[in-house]
C-alpha cells in the first residue's frame, strides 16, 4: 500500500505537468513566463510550494529536532521579512516584466530603468547558475533521503527518480507545468504535514503532555533564545533579525519571484500574496510543531539522521497508505522547488548569456535538460546536509539580488558599475560569513544584504547613478507607485 499510494501521487504530478504541454503556445515567452496569464491562486500556491521546499520536510524538521523552540524564529522571521518586502516590490516587478523584453530575473534587473546592463546581466546570470543549481541539487538529495527511509533504497535512486520526473514535465510544459504541478503539490504537502501533526500529538498524549516532555529535554530546549546565545547580548537580536532578513531575501530568489512575474495582471498581485502567505504561515507553523514532536518520538539515544526524522516517525505511527501520502508530500516538496530552480537555471543559461537575438525554443528546452544533469551531478557528488546547502544558496541569492531590487522599487537608479559593486560586495560578505564558524547560528546573508544597501548609498553619494540621458524609461510612472 505504501508503494501504491506513493506511485499514484507521482503519476498524478507527472500527468498534470505533461498535460500543461497541451496548453502551451510553443513560444519562448510562454515557456519561461506562461504568457503572463497565470491566475492569482495558482501563482500564490505555486510560490508557497516553491518557497517551502524539501528542506521543510528534512532540514527544518532536523533543525527543530536539534534546536527546539528557537527554531520557530526561522518560520516567523522569514514570513515577516517576506511580507514586508512583497508589500512594495512584487507589483512593481510584475509591471516592469510586462513592458520589458527580458524574461529572466537577471534580465529584468539589468533592464529595469530601460537600460541594458549587459555586464551585470552576465555576472548575475553566472551567480544564479552556480547557486540555483546547488539549491536544486539539495532538493534532489532531500527526495533521495525520503525514499531511502521508505524503501531502503540507496539515496541515489531517489535522486534519479526526482530528476527524471522534473526533467520530463519541465521540458514539455515549461513554467506553466511547474506552476500547475506546484499547486497540486502544495495541497499534498499540507495534507501530509497536518496529518502527521494530529497523529503525533495523539501519540504523545496531547498538547500539554507534549510541552512537558519537550521542556524536560533540557533547561533551554523550549526557551525562545537558543542555548548557544547569551541572553542580554546582541546575539538573540542578530539571530531574530537574521531570519527576518532571510525572509526579505525572498525577493532575491529568481525561482520564487518568477511566479509573480507570470501573473495575469499587476492588479492581482495582492490576491496572489494572500494565497501565498496564508498557505506559507500555516504550513511553516505545522512543520515546526511536527519537528518539535519528533524529539519526543525519537529520543537522542536512537541513532539516526535528524533530517530523516519525519519519514522515520511516519513509518512508526501511520498505516501503509498514509505513509505513502507523507512520503509523496516530502517528494512533492522537493519537486516543487527543483523544477522551478532548473527552469530558472535554463533561462539563465540560454537568455542571460545569449546573443541579442533570442535562441530557438528547442535550445531553451535543451538547456532545461542540461541543467537537470548539472543538478543531478552535484546531488550525487555532495555530502552536506540539505539544510546547509539550502541556507547557503538562499543566503547567496538573497544577498546578491535583494538589495538591488529593493533600491529599484524605491525609485533608485544605480548605474551598471554601482549595480555590479552591490552584487560583488554582498557575495563576498556571504563567503566570509560562511568561513567564520562563530557565526554559524545566524543567517549567512545578513551582512551581505546590509553591505549591498550600504554600497548603493555610498555610490549614490559619489554620483554613480543614472542621468535621464543614460536610459530610456521603459515604463510609465505607475510602475513605480501603487
Amino acid at each position: 500500500m505504501i508503494v501504491a499510494s506513493f506511485i499514484f501521487f507521482m503519476a498524478l504530478f507527472l500527468g498534470i505537468g505533461l498535460y500543461a504541454y497541451l496548453h502551451s503556445h510553443h513560444s519562448h515567452r510562454d515557456y519561461l513566463l506562461a504568457s503572463q496569464k497565470t491566475s492569482p491562486w495558482l501563482a500564490g500556491l505555486s510560490a508557497g510550494a516553491t518557497s517551502n521546499s524539501g528542506y521543510m520536510f528534512t532540514g527544518l524538521i532536523g533543525f527543530s529536532y536539534l534546536v527546539g523552540l528557537p527554531s520557530i524564529w526561522l518560520v516567523l522571521g522569514m514570513i515577516v521579512g517576506d511580507f514586508v518586502a512583497s508589500s512594495f516590490i512584487h507589483r512593481r516587478l510584475r509591471a516592469v516584466t510586462a513592458v520589458g523584453q527580458a524574461e529572466t530575473y537577471a534580465g529584468i534587473l539589468s533592464h529595469w530603468n530601460g537600460t541594458d546592463f549587459r555586464m551585470y546581466r552576465h555576472l548575475a546570470g553566472f551567480v544564479s547558475l552556480i547557486f540555483l543549481s546547488t539549491y536544486a541539487a539539495a532538493q534532489l538529495v532531500a527526495g533521495g533521503k525520503a525514499l531511502h527511509v521508505l524503501f531502503g533504497w540507496e539515496e541515489f535512486v531517489g535522486i534519479l527518480i526526482g530528476a527524471g520526473i522534473v526533467a520530463s514535465y519541465c521540458w514539455a510544459g515549461g513554467i506553466r507545468a511547474s506552476i500547475w504541478t506546484d499547486a497540486l503539490q502544495s495541497i499534498v504537502m499540507m495534507v501530509a504535514m497536518l496529518m502527521l501533526l494530529v497523529v503525533a500529538l495523539d501519540s504523545v498524549g496531547g498538547i500539554s503532555a507534549a510541552w512537558a516532555a519537550l521542556d524536560a529535554v533540557s533547561p533551554t530546549h523550549m526557551n525562545l533564545i537558543p542555548s548557544d546565545l547569551e541572553a542580554g547580548s546582541l546575539g538573540p537580536l542578530l539571530f531574530g533579525l537574521g531570519w527576518v532578513v532571510a525572509g526579505f531575501c525572498v525577493v532575491g530568489q529568481p525561482h520564487i519571484m518568477v511566479r509573480f512575474m507570470t501573473l495575469d495582471r499587476p492588479e492581482n498581485t495582492n490576491k496572489a500574496r494572500a494565497y501565498y502567505y496564508a498557505w506559507s504561515l500555516l504550513f511553516g507553523l505545522v512543520a515546526n510543531a511536527v519537528g518539535l514532536l519528533t524529539r519526543i518520538l525519537l529520543p537522542p539515544d536512537v541513532v539516526f539522521d535528524a533530517e530523516l526524522a519525519l519519514p522515520t516517525v511516519a513509518l512508526d505511527l501511520l498505516p501503509g497508505v498514509l505513509v505513502g501520502v507523507v512520503i509523496a508530500g516530502m517528494f512533492a516538496a522537493t519537486l516543487s522547488t527543483a523544477d522551478s530552480l532548473i527552469l530558472s537555471c535554463a533561462a539563465n543559461l540560454t537568455d542571460d548569456f545569449a546573443p541579442e537575438d533570442r535562441l530557438p525554443l528547442f535550445i531553451v528546452k535543451g538547456g532545461t535538460l542540461l541543467m537537470t544533469l548539472v543538478a543531478l551531478a552535484i546531488a550525487l557528488s555532495g555530502d552536506q546536509s540539505v539544510f546547509t546547502l539550502v541556507i547557503l544558496a538562499w543566503s547567496m541569492m538573497g544577498a546578491a539580488f535583494a538589495p538591488l531590487i529593493t533600491v529599484y522599487a524605491l525609485g533608485g537608479r544605480p548605474n551598471q558599475s554601482l549595480a555590479i559593486a552591490m552584487l560583488v560586495s554582498a557575495v563576498a560578505c556571504v563567503v566570509l560569513w560562511q568561513m567564520t564558524p562563530e557565526l554559524a547560528l545566524y543567517f549567512k546573508g545578513l551582512l551581505g544584504f546590509i553591505v549591498g544597501l550600504a554600497v548603493y548609498l555610498i555610490g549614490s553619494r559619489l554620483g554613480l547613478t543614472l542621468r535621464k540621458s543614460d536610459a530610456v524609461e521603459a515604463t510609465n510612472p505607475t510602475v513605480y507607485r501603487d
